[in-house]
Order: C-alpha cells, then structure tokens, then sequence
C-alpha cells in the first residue's frame, strides 16, 4: 500500500501470532451440493434455477491453504528479494517467480508484442534532482552528508542563495531574524538545530532549566520554527546538526520525513507541483562548509550566543549551494496471468495486487511480507486454484486476468499504466478485486482474525456491494468492516492502492486489507508475522466473490447516477479553467489540466485524476463526491465535498 501523504488532503479523496481460526471448506475434489429450492435466485450468482447444483467454487476455494500460501510468500518476502523495489534487482526476480508459476498453472500470456506474453513492460524515468550538493570545490552526498525532504523539484534547478538565521528563531523575547526582512524573502534559509543555552550549558528559552520545543527532535521542532520561517517564503531550510552523533540520529527522528526523495514518473510526466519548502537536515561539516567556515567556527558561535544570552550578529559568509541532479530512465513491468472464459468470455474479472516494496534503505531490507507480499501470494493462490477449476471442467463463464502490478508504492504506477493501456477494453471490464495488506491483524481485532476491511465496493455500484455481501453469508461469514470506505477516512486508502486508478476509469472495484499496523513501511514486515490461517481464510472469501462476479449471469453494472451526463464543454471554457489554483482556507493546490473534452484534476503531491462535465463550469468526480464549480466571470471556483465548501483562486 503507497504511504499517506505529509500534506492533509482530507478534501481529496480522489494514506505477533494471534488465535488461529480454522479454515473453513471441504478437501480438495471433495464434490459439495448448496440445495437451492424450485424457483429460487442464488443472490451471490445472480442466477436462477430450478434444480439442485453443485456449488464447485467450495472445493476449489478450499484448495487455498495457509500453507501454500506461506510457501510462495517465504520467496517473494525473502532477504533474496531485496524488498522488490521497482526497477531493481529484487523486483525483476518477482517478477520472474510470477511468470513461472503462471505459466506453470497453465495460464496465458496476453501481452501483444511483449519479449515474454506475461509481461506488459514500461519505461519509468528515476529522478534524483539532489543526488548530491556542490559547495565549492566539495561535493555532498545524499543520505551520507545530507537528508532530504524534497517538496520542489524545481526550486533545485538553480543555484541556491543561502541566508544564515541563527537558530531560526523569531519571537518577542529571542529572535534571529525578522520575518518581514525582505533580503529573506525566497531564500534559503539556514540554521543551527539544538536551542540556545546559558553560559551554564542550560536551555535559554526553556523553563526552569528544561528544554524548549526548539530543542525538541523531528517534528517538535519543525513545528515550533515553522510558522516564523514560513512567513519568508523559503525555497528551502538548511538545518545543521549540532553534532556528529545528532547527525546520525537524523533518519530514526524524522523517518516519516525522510523516506525517499527520488521521484519516479513516466517520461512525458511533469515533476509534481510544489508542496512547499525544501527540507535539508546536513552534517556539521556540510553546514560548515555552507558558511564558509569548520565546524569548530559553528562551535564558537554557539559559544558567543550562550555568553551573551541573546542573538548575536552572523559572522559567516555563506557559499552558495548548487544540487547535482541524476536522471535514469529505465524498464519495468506488470506481470499478467490470463484465462479464458467460457459463454461470456469477452468480459473480464480482473483479481490484482501489487508485488512491488520499498526496497534497502540505510542497507536494511525492508521484505513486505504484508505489503504488498500477502496480496500477491493470494493473487498466486487465486490463479491456481481457478486454473485447476478449468482443467477439471468447471472454468469460469467469464474471463480472469490475474494483475500484478509494480510502482504502486511509488504512486499506482504499474496499475495506470495497465489502465491507461489495457491489453483488455476497459469497457469490457467488469470489476477489479484488488488485494493489499491481508495477512495480520490490526489493533482493532487482537485476538482474531475473522474479519476483512471492504473499501469502494460501493463506491460505484450497489449491485457489487450486494453481491459482496451476499456471497460472504454464504460461505462461513467473516466480519466485514466497512471502517476505511467512509468518504472521511482519514487514512485515505481509497486512493492509497491500485483499484483507485481502476475505479478512476468506471469500473467497479472492492479492495480488500487487514488494515495498517506498526510494522507497516518497516523492516520489520516478516513472514514471521503473518497470520497464515486468517490470510487463508479470507483469501476464500475473495475467491468465493470473483467466483460470483465471473459466473453470474448479468455483469455486474454502475450505477445509473455514475454514468457519463453526456454534457461536452466548449474548449474555450476548458482552456480558461486550466492551471494552478490555491486557496486561503486550507494548504492546498490543485492544478487544472485540460484532457480531451474536460478537465484533469490533480492537487499537492496526488495522484491526477479526471473530472466528468455536468453542465457550463461544473464538474464532479462521484468516488470521492467532488463536485468543483467554477466562476463565469473570476479566475476561481468552489470545491465541495462531504459538506465543505472552499473558494481557490487561480495563481
């Protein structure tokens, strides 16, 4: 599952063992009969019939066991895999493992022109627009001399103009610097991490001798100089590490902060819209450096400001700063296992997950046995137990691609490019089940894990969500928990994994999780931590429902409110609606792009998506309930969502 983002984008919604339940379900073969009376209508198929039949998705739902499940999973989340991050040397053998055991199911390739029919192959270009600083003559490596959290690409194109601001504190009683000085403005700004003290070695601006929140590390500290260093519009901050050992501190104390800074996109993408000041977090020699002096010159100048009690005047001479940026474009891929339906064979269930991580970081593997390893290890399960379904006589009426897709944890990548390419029309698309994080059990449910979060099953049809509901009371029924589809999810995972750019694109779509827990985005996601027989069990549900949608006799349809107004804008009035607007009641930017006959949304740091017209300057988005208004006459418009209303106004 992609991390949530730093910016609260609430308005867009476009982030150990337990007690074991039994697996439900017959042995494999075993032959077991639902009586379904004269007349009646199976509410899960959809289908009516007169007699008794066998219902055969039991027995091969049951072939889904804990540890067939362990058995892939113990590769794929393995120290061998190097934590599968997209474009490297983990991935590609994922993807390997994938193509092997689809096709050791019997399924097929469908990719047209591929150098293997299992692989829709892409080009991603790897941006690293600060892979290292030059100061002078000397150069700085990222995560070695330096962390970044990268918010404007842009703003590192040009040379830096580093401006020394003390502590950078600016209040009534101490200040370094005043907000208003406008040789500030557009800066960047540098400063000393750690508080001032007293000639005591005592905190001067804490009381009673403790320290001050400028003291504090990570956030508290970003949240106690932020609103004075904002208000001078930095381009970036400089903070320098009081110290070797405090620099080496800097990744566990702000490692919600630090995580990557490369950005990956596809060739012809933009680098994404600023989100605000760049973050630098630099070693005492680096700052040092900076200045135009040695570390034992910062020293003294802490010294001078404890004597004196108070700011004292810079005597640095700051060098400007100039990132060395690093460009690769390279190739991945989606891996696709597909087979053929019977009678409705040109309709298509797709059954997804993403088998790609976070990869080494600080030269730790970080294995995502949960995330997304679960998912994908269940897609494998799923595959082989509809394969052998089809060999036996018994193969779905509708047609399955099983989907797993790379770059979602770096933006839903593999998923777009799939939707934006789809080796199937998406017309004939009927529903993707999508699977990301099934294999624990969150805080929520200790002690058992019957239960599975349902997200978007409704979100575009009812008849999905019935069907859902349905299917689950007939086979051994788990709690479904609805908790992360209110619209007000805080969590936003909605749009934290890749059903979102299927369901961007019309089609029905459930995703299905365990929920977060602390070892999410850690080393520590392991095997060791998987609840195998809740994983198994719930993975028979996902079945028992992919089973439902591929056999019923009506597709499954959207609802009549999600389908297209057929309103078509005039290009004059999309090309006054495109570009970047702001608002002043919430830290937000979204930015209009015209596409076609209407409008692509995409606000800070978010995933693009498209807007659907309704009438003259209204557009909406139904799965997340936007509806955007823009002014006839003003260069704004009104966005309202979950009873909100905010004004933005184009910049």
């Amino acid at each position: 599952m992609s991390k949530p983002l730093l910016l609260a984008t609430a308005l867009l919604l476009a982030g150990a063992a337990v007690a074991q339940p039994t697996v439900p379900g017959a042995p494999a073969g075993a032959k077991v009969k639902t009586k379904i009376k004269r007349g009646q209508t199976n509410a899960a198929t959809g289908t009516a019939t007169t007699t008794a039949a066998t219902d055969w998705s039991v027995p091969y739902a049951a072939s889904i066991t804990p540890d067939g499940l362990r058995a892939d999973l113990s590769v794929l989340a393995s120290d061998e895999y190097e934590g599968r991050a997209t474009g490297q040397k983990g991935q590609k053998m994922a993807a390997d493992y994938l193509v092997k055991a689809f096709a050791s199911y019997g399924l097929a390739g469908p990719v047209p022109g591929s150098d293997s029919p299992y692989l829709q192959h892409f080009d991603l270009n790897r941006a690293d627009p600060a892979a290292s600083i030059k100061i002078g003559e000397q150069t700085f490596v990222v995560n070695k001399d330096y962390y970044l959290l990268l918010r404007d690409a842009a703003a590192l194109a040009a040379p830096m103009q580093p401006a020394f601001v003390g502590y950078g504190i600016s209040t009534a009683s101490y200040a370094d610097f005043t907000a208003a000085t406008p040789s500030l403005k557009g800066k960047d700004l540098v400063m000393l991490l750690g508080e001032p003290l007293t000639k005591a070695g005592q905190p001067l601006l804490g009381k009673a001798g403790q320290a001050s929140p400028y003291g504090g590390p990570g956030f508290t500290e970003m949240e106690a100089r932020s609103p004075a260093i904002f208000a001078t519009k930095p381009r970036s901050t400089i903070r320098i590490a009081p110290s070797a050992a405090a620099f080496a501190r800097v990744p566990q104390e702000y490692q919600h902060l630090l995580d990557h800074h490369e950005h990956i996109a596809f060739p012809d993408e933009p680098a994404p819209a600023s989100s605000g000041p760049n973050v630098f977090i630099v070693s005492p020699e680096m700052g040092a450096a900076l200045l135009g002096t040695t570390p034992a010159g910062l020293a003294t100048y802490r010294q001078a400001v404890a004597k004196a009690g108070r700011p004292i005047a810079s005597p640095f001479r700051p060098v400007a700063m100039q990132a060395v940026a690093k460009k690769e474009l390279f190739t991945t891929e989606n891996v696709l296992g597909y087979l053929e339906g019977s009678d409705k064979k040109e309709e298509v269930v797709v059954v997804s997950a993403h088998y790609d991580h976070v990869g080494v970081q600080n030269g730790v593997v970080f294995n995502g046995a949960d995330d997304d390893g679960s998912g994908t290890v269940s897609v494998l399960a799923m595959a082989r137990a509809f394969a052998q379904a089809k060999k036996d006589g018994h193969g779905p009426r509708r047609s399955i691609l099983f989907l797993a897709n790379v770059g979602e944890e770096i933006g839903l990548l593999g998923s777009k490019y799939y939707t934006d390419h789809p080796v199937f029309p998406l017309a004939n698309t009927v529903t993707d089940l999508n699977i990301d994080m099934v294999g624990r059990v969150d805080s929520l449910h200790q002690g058992r894990g019957d239960y599975l979060y349902l997200v978007g099953d409704d979100r575009l049809s009812t008849e999905l969500h019935t069907l859902s509901e349905a299917t689950n009371q007939q086979y051994n029924p788990v709690a479904l928990d609805y908790k992360y589809n209110a619209p007000d999810d805080p969590q936003h995972l909605y749009v934290r994994s890749d059903h979102y750019n299927f369901a961007k694109r019309g089609v029905p779509v459930i995703f299905y999780t365990s929920g977060l827990h602390p070892d999410y985005h850690q080393p520590t996601d392991d095997v060791a931590l998987i609840d195998f027989p809740a994983m198994a069990r719930r993975d028979q549900l996902i079945f028992h429902t992919a089973w439902a949608v591929a056999n019923r006799d009506q597709r499954i349809l959207v609802d009549e409110k999600y389908r297209a107004t057929g309103f078509v804008p005039a290009a004059a009035d999309l090309d006054r609606y495109a570009g970047t607007y702001a608002s002043a009641q919430i830290p937000l930017q979204i930015t209009f792009a015209k596409e076609g006959n209407t409008l692509k949304a995409q606000a800070t740091g978010q995933p693009a998506f498209p807007l659907e017209p309704v009438s003259q300057g209204v557009f909406k988005f139904d799965q997340a309930g936007i509806q955007v208004e823009f002014d006839p006459a003003k260069p704004t418009f009104t966005l309202k969502q979950s009873g909100g209303t905010f004004v933005f106004t184009k910049g």
